[in-house]
């Protein structure tokens, strides 16, 4: 399944996106060298990553009517836990707990191929439909495209 929005980071990293809908989203993720520290487990960044796209995602999947679930969320804050090295294939569960009009509080969690708990966070993100940069030009959310000139 492709992630409905184009996020180039996230591609980079390999993530998949399994499933997304009623408040959840799930990904997986082959863990290889670059997604490594030194202990040869996963970094913390990687794994943080995993569950910042897919408690968002989670946050988005209420809206699917439409095709790119927008509005886009940004992450307002995020706590993690981490309770194990993470090995192998990951799971990342998200879940949408409640939501505002603008705001969606979220929780996730990583697990391993076994089932076991790897790592567990809460996320606050907030609804956008474009996010004012730098010089307060507005920047859309990245669609994706289907078909010719697609990206």
């Amino acid at each position: 399944m492709r992630f409905p929005v184009h996020i180039p980071f996230v591609e980079a990293l390999g993530f998949e996106l399994s499933r997304i809908g009623d408040g959840e989203a799930e990904l997986q993720l082959k863990l290889q060298e670059l997604h490594l520290n030194s202990f040869h487990v996963a970094h913390g960044g990687v794994s943080m990553t995993l569950l910042d796209v897919a408690m968002a995602h989670a946050a988005r999947s209420i809206n699917r009517e439409r095709a790119d679930f927008g509005p886009g969320v940004v992450t307002i804050e995020m706590k993690t836990s981490f309770m194990r090295p993470g090995e192998g294939d990951l799971r990342a569960i998200g879940r949408l707990l409640h939501r505002t009009a603008t705001l969606a509080f979220c929780e996730g969690e990583i697990l391993s191929a076994d089932g076991e708990r790897i790592a567990h966070a809460t996320g606050t993100f907030k609804y956008l439909r474009a996010l004012p940069t730098e010089k307060r030009d507005v920047k859309p959310l990245q669609r994706r495209l289907d078909g010719a000139g697609s990206d």
